[in-house]
């Protein structure tokens, strides 16, 4: 097999808050080193892109010192967790921006379906999109038109094929888009997790026609955060965490480093400084982790496990009549369940400082990728205080906790409901 993708060296740095530089004298001293041949002085600051702490410098590093090949035929998972710099290598990768240092070396054409909203001319018909992404890709008309009525099949739009994309729902967008990628003539084919978009039938249509691509002899380079789907589909992997290249290798050893990461939190449990929340200043959320029954950490939950939320809350001021609440989302962010305390904490008051709340949780999950939004409000007005978006997310396995039992059910939905059969 020859190597169809190389990267050497690959840095991406981004100023916080800023577009460009900044200033006028920094673009004058970027373009003065550039011009006499000499290192960027702006290159040597910077730090670790970790979004858990506020950092002193302006100067991040998404991406540090990236190396690693990809042969003919491959599909490499590229894993980690958000903000670990994976949709930053897949746009560089796809020549959407430039990097910062390094070089990537590629043969053959790349087609690639990064977000929705990329790729496609809104004014234009789903049948004038097609066209000019073959052109993009340097096909003849003849050859686009050849493959169009599979690309429409496959995405199931024939009705609207004939009306501007601008018109189309997100879930229509991301199937044209990828019915295109997936079936135009490239030779590296680079996903991002934007299929998450899609239903359920339609990401394993996409899985299904993914390895029919990759057993074509083209390469894939595939970002996810479904496990099972990384796991089904990629021979390779890279794990990114901060920015660097923390794994490497078969997708198998790849895959067991990823899940000795905590997802969404570090070890201390810390909510990043970050994090998406709406806050009053009355009291903050400042940990939350998932433990099991012996009070250990966990991010990896068994169907039927029990465990415990731990929530710290910080309060800024004496509060009475509080409630809490918990939402379970799905890895498409939907909303799947909802926990409570209403009316438990009625009329008790809560003194100035810092607390914890265990939630007991019996977990009726079915497998797949969770992550919890946690919210503190006054009570019984309901008018919040504190709610922190995707705190923190776990997984849930389909073997028993016992890891013998092996649940045989296909998954429909995201609970099991309890149940009691009677035949007559």
């Amino acid at each position: 097999m020859s190597t169809v993708i190389k990267v050497e060296d690959l840095s991406k740095q981004y100023r916080l808050g800023l577009v460009g530089s900044g200033t006028f004298k920094e673009d004058v001293v970027k373009w003065w080193s550039k011009f006499k041949g000499k290192e960027d002085p702006y290159s040597l600051l910077g730090e670790e892109n970790d979004r858990l702490t506020k950092g002193v410098s302006n100067y991040v590093w998404s991406l540090k010192n990236i190396n690693f090949e990809v042969e003919q035929g491959d599909v490499l998972g590229i894993i980690g967790k958000n903000g670990a710099g994976k949709s930053t290598l897949l746009k560089i990768l796809s020549k959407v921006t430039a990097p910062t240092t390094g070089s990537i070396k590629a043969k053959g054409r790349i087609a690639s379906l990064l977000e929705v909203g990329t790729g496609f001319h809104p004014e234009l018909t789903g049948r004038e999109n097609i066209y000019l992404n073959g052109a993009i890709l340097g096909m003849r008309k003849h050859e686009i038109t050849s493959k169009l009525d599979e690309i429409i099949a496959f995405a199931g739009v024939e009705r609207y094929i004939d009306t501007p994309v601008k018109r189309y729902s997100s879930g229509m967008y991301v199937r044209l888009a990828f019915a295109v990628a997936a079936h135009l003539e490239s030779e590296i084919l680079i996903i991002d997790e934007v299929l998450a978009v899609g239903d359920a039938e339609f990401q394993k249509k996409c899985i299904g026609k993914m390895k029919n691509v990759s057993e074509d002899g083209r390469t894939i380079l595939f970002v996810s955060h479904a496990i099972e789907s990384v796991k089904k589909l990629c021979n390779k992997g890279i794990l990114l965490k901060n920015g660097l290249v923390s794994c490497h290798g078969d997708i198998g050893n790849v895959l067991n480093e990823y899940m000795k990461i905590d997802v969404g939190v570090e070890e201390t449990g810390l909510i990043p400084y970050d994090a998406d929340r709406y806050n009053t200043g009355e009291a903050k959320f400042t940990k939350v982790r998932l433990l099991d029954k012996k009070g250990s950490k966990i991010k990896n939950i068994f169907y039927k496990q029990n465990f415990v939320i731990e929530l710290e809350i910080e309060l800024f001021e004496k509060l009475d009549s509080f409630t809490f609440y918990v939402i379970i989302n799905d890895s498409h962010k939907d909303k799947v369940g909802f926990i409570s305390s209403d009316g438990k904490f009625n009329n008790i008051e809560l003194d100035k400082g810092t607390h914890t709340l265990n939630v007991f949780f019996e977990n009726n999950l079915l497998e797949g990728e969770y992550s919890l939004t946690i919210a503190f409000c006054h009570y019984p007005s309901g008018i919040d205080i504190d709610i922190v978006e995707h705190s923190t997310s776990f997984i849930v396995n389909r073997i028993a906790e016992v890891g013998k039992e092996n649940f045989t059910w296909t998954k429909h939905g995201h609970f099991l409901l309890e149940s009691e059969f009677n035949l007559l």
